[in-house]
Formats: C-alpha cells, sequence, structure tokens
C-alpha cells in the first residue's frame, strides 16, 4: 500500500482545517476521497473545487458520533469503491475551561465526537479491512494526548483515549495486514480557536495567547501523509509538539511543572470570572 494513487478514502471532518487539506492531498495525489463533515454545504464546496481541477471526490453529510450513520457511509463507499484503502477519522471539537467549571453535557459532547466518533469510524473500516487483509486507518488527536494540557481537560481526556486506542490496535491489527496510525499535531492554523467553545474565557486573549504557534493545514497535512507513507505508528506533527511530546515521556515531572505556569498564565491572562465574558 505505497502511495495514494487509485486508493479509495474516506476523510471526515473534511470542509475545514485539517480535514480540508488532507482531502485536497490525497486527491491531487490520485486518491478517490470522500468528503464527509457535519457542514454539508461546506464539504460540498470543497468537493467541488477538487472535481472543477479534474481529480476525484465527492461529499457526504456525516455526523461521526451517530454510529449507524458512518457505518452507512463506510459500508457504501467500500462497495461503490470495491474496496476501502484508508479512513481517516479526523473530525473534532474543542473544549476551553476549567474542569470544575464545565457542564457534563459539555464533556459528553467532546466525548461523542473526539472519541466515540473515531470508535465509530474504527468499528466500521476495522472488520471490512481484515476481510480484505489491507487497508490504513489514521485517526487524528492531538499533542494534548500525549502531553498535560491544562484547561483542556475534557478535550485532553479524549485525544488520550484516541491515542491509547490507535496504538494498541495497531499492535493487533498486523496480524491482519491492516495498519493504524494516529496523528498528533500541536496547535494547527485551522481557525479552531474561533469556534471552539469557551467557558469562562476571553476569546480574543486565547487567540492572542497562541498566535505565534502553529502549522497551516496544509503543511499539516504534509507531515501526516508523509508518517503515513512510513507506517509511522504515532505521527507527532510540528517542532513545538515534539519538543512537549518527548519531555512529557523523558522527564514527566518538567512537564507537569511547564503545564502548571500555563495553567497560571491562562488564570491570569485568558480567564473571565463567571457572567464576565466567554461562552457562558
Amino acid at each position: 500500500m505505497q502511495g495514494f494513487a487509485d486508493r479509495t478514502a474516506i476523510v471526515t471532518g473534511a470542509a475545514s482545517g485539517i480535514g480540508r487539506a488532507l482531502a485536497e492531498a490525497l486527491a491531487r495525489a490520485g486518491a478517490s476521497v470522500v468528503l464527509a463533515d457535519l457542514d454539508a454545504a461546506g464539504a460540498a464546496a470543497v468537493a467541488a473545487r477538487l472535481v472543477g481541477e479534474g481529480l476525484r471526490a465527492r461529499a457526504a453529510a456525516l455526523d461521526v458520533a451517530s454510529a449507524p450513520a458512518v457505518r452507512e457511509l463506510v459500508e457504501d463507499t467500500a462497495k461503490s469503491a470495491g474496496r476501502l484503502d484508508y479512513l481517516f477519522n479526523n473530525a473534532g471539537v474543542g473544549l476551553v475551561g476549567e474542569a470544575h467549571e464545565l457542564a457534563p453535557a459539555e464533556w459528553e459532547r467532546v466525548l461523542d465526537v473526539n472519541l466515540r466518533g473515531v470508535l465509530h469510524g474504527v468499528l466500521a473500516a476495522y472488520p471490512l479491512m481484515v476481510r480484505q487483509g489491507w487497508g490504513h486507518i489514521v485517526n487524528t488527536a492531538s499533542l494534548a494526548g500525549l502531553a498535560p494540557s491544562p484547561h483542556l481537560t475534557a478535550y485532553a481526556a479524549s485525544k488520550h483515549a484516541v491515542v491509547g486506542l490507535s496504538t494498541s490496535l495497531r499492535a493487533e491489527a498486523r496480524a491482519h495486514g491492516v495498519r493504524v496510525s494516529v496523528a498528533c499535531p500541536g496547535y494547527v492554523r485551522t481557525g479552531i480557536v474561533e469556534r471552539t467553545r469557551m467557558v469562562n474565557a476571553d476569546r480574543a486573549r486565547a487567540a492572542a495567547e497562541v498566535a505565534w504557534l502553529g502549522l497551516s493545514p496544509e503543511a499539516c497535512a504534509r507531515a501526516i501523509l508523509r508518517g503515513i507513507r512510513r507506517n509511522r505508528g504515532v505521527i507527532v506533527v510540528g517542532g513545538h509538539a515534539r519538543l512537549v511530546a518527548a519531555l512529557a515521556r523523558w522527564a514527566p515531572w518538567l512537564a507537569e511543572l511547564l503545564a502548571a505556569r500555563l495553567a497560571a498564565r491562562y488564570r491570569r491572562v485568558v480567564r473571565r470570572e463567571p457572567n464576565g465574558g466567554g461562552d457562558r
């Protein structure tokens, strides 16, 4: 399974950000791509642009929190193409706030999309790929799935779970000829700060705090696809992310100390008292 030419791929969360960049790069590398997103109009616009370039792409409306909908898309795609080579479980949502101020429903929404959405994709595609004897599942996690991420606790919990799911399944899937990778990018300039729900936080200040960081979605997608070609199990994207991930692995006490200092800065700079701003 070297390269992407003449392969069939599904990318979730493909209307914008990393998902859009992945779908575009795959199509331009010769793959036939299904762009799936809750934002059906956005996915359709990207797909139409790719088709206009003479590439193979189509859009599909999809809520990854719905297991039947994910299963239907995977099965229909495989039936139409005769196989499914790649599934990119990329859709995700963010949530910023102090853990003790987050409502249970807010935790559930993050877990529904970021963890259960990935699981729905795996449960739909993995048995099919085992029957094929090949295939590659790529789950998008985050640096927050590898290192302490204060004020992103719900998000980090979901991403740590995705890392554990991916690395464990990868070891199991080798016997069946199926590959599994997990992408762990640091901050990527996707507009996520503008879309993320923030509880008692100043959005403009939060954006300013990370403005100096980050890769473009296109650079992130290139790094992920490079890691897939090399069959990397964990693909850490970005110099800053690689540094922090290494620190968390080899000096966890220091990573925790630095995270605590970041948390203190958040409270000084970004946090707003309840009813003083943010989304609540």
